[in-house]
């Protein structure tokens, strides 16, 4: 079988889950079970809830972890529903790798990549919202918040009017190729930025990651871990945020004169207190793992 897709920070991600002996480990986002392989193998012990949004990466990570059917259970949908749906198991652990995967991103029809030949980038392709959407009906302004919010774009009141004023785009190498022509060229592509801010606004990235964290502390668990792999700056800000808020034994306002809440408010600890970054010689093997950030939280 050809593997489509390099996990990364791979070891250091089974090793978050070393103190597991039995239970279900929920792997959020499965894709092209990468990890989900690793963690069976790793931990004979333990079964695995796989869950993912896209037809094409379930029906491959079934196949290749068919010799572990005894210990699998599958299920399609967004990661911010798959904790309330099996909260009644036996949950000891909780991976979500919130990147796109290598495959989305170099299949052309899936529009993610700057050569692609159509607009596109949805995870979920049953959902109406696409980039083509995004780029070719929103308003200058709307356009200005999401290359602002969730681009990180410094120009991106330019990029938004030369979206505005060249539009429609039919494909996604269209944009790219106007933005290097008219952006400054800096040590990553004019329209890396852009497109990351066009992805999150079509998949809701931010919010459904805001929403997984509120249902897994819903949920209450007990002796679970959580290990969480995010790419850019704003998903591992909710992730470090959650944490710091979970920690938390005293929740008073800080301006209180003294603790009157109790002091005992934490559910659990944060095992890493810097995240996990990935070696030299994985960036070099997957450049693409050079800003993915592991961080884990172990609940009481």
């Amino acid at each position: 079988m050809q593997i489509p897709h390099i996990p990364v920070l791979f070891q250091e991600t089974l090793d978050a889950f070393e103190d597991i002996n039995d239970g279900y480990i929920i792997d959020c986002t499965t894709g092209y079970g990468g990890h989900s392989e690793g963690l069976l193998k790793q931990y004979p012990n333990i079964k695995l809830i796989c869950n993912d949004q896209d037809d094409e990466a379930l029906a491959f990570s079934s196949n290749r972890l068919k010799e572990f059917e005894d210990r699998v259970t599958f299920n399609k949908g967004n990661f911010e529903h798959v904790i309330e749906k099996f909260k009644d198991e036996n949950i000891k652990g909780i991976l979500a790798d919130i990147g796109v995967s290598s495959l989305q991103l170099d299949k052309e029809d899936r529009g993610f990549g700057f050569e692609s030949s159509v607009l596109d980038m949805r995870m979920n392709q049953n959902q109406s919202l696409d980039a083509s959407v995004v780029v070719n009906t929103y308003s200058q302004h709307e356009l200005e918040r999401v290359l602002k919010e969730y681009g990180e774009v410094r120009e991106y009141k330019k990029v938004a009017s030369l979206v505005v004023n060249n539009r429609p785009f039919s494909s996604a190498k269209e944009l790219s190729t106007l933005l290097s022509k008219k952006m400054h060229k800096g040590k990553i592509h004019p329209a890396t930025l852009p497109f990351q801010g066009i992805r999150i606004e079509v998949n809701d990235e931010l919010g459904v990651l805001e929403r997984l964290f509120d249902s897994i502390e819903s949920a209450k668990l007990k002796d679970c871990t959580v290990a969480i792999i995010s790419f850019h700056s704003l998903e591992d800000r909710i992730v470090k945020n959650y944490f710091k808020k979970w920690s938390k034994s005293c929740i008073c306002p800080n301006d209180a004169f003294r603790c009157t809440c109790g002091n005992n408010h934490s559910l659990g600890k944060i095992i890493t207190r810097k995240p996990v970054i990935p070696t030299k010689e994985e960036i070099k093997q997957n450049p693409r793992s050079r800003s993915s950030k592991l961080r884990i939280f172990k609940f009481d």
